[in-house]
């Protein structure tokens, strides 16, 4: 049987397996650890303040602070009757 082991085609099958047990496993831990990510990003609230420094400094002119004031006050809408629904 030891002979038998040693062959080419049997060491292929043998590695083979390995490395199919070894993907396995590999996108079992990848898909348990990308489950795991919380969504702890910035809140819209604290994006504004920093795009509210960033236009002060006159990193971004007027129009590009309203455009991004705009878009995140809806989203500022959205976490603030998310956060009433959970009250």
């Amino acid at each position: 049987m030891k002979e038998f082991l040693l062959t080419s085609p049997a060491q292929a099958v043998i590695w083979s397996s390995a490395l199919l047990v070894l993907t396995a496993v590999g996108i079992y831990v990848a898909g348990k650890f990308r489950g795991r990510t919380d969504n702890t990003g910035a809140t819209a609230n604290e994006l504004l303040t920093n795009f509210r420094e960033l236009h002060h400094q006159g990193d971004i002119n007027d129009a590009e602070f309203r455009t991004i004031k705009n878009v995140l006050g809806v989203r500022l809408q959205r976490e603030l009757k998310s956060t009433e629904r959970k009250d």
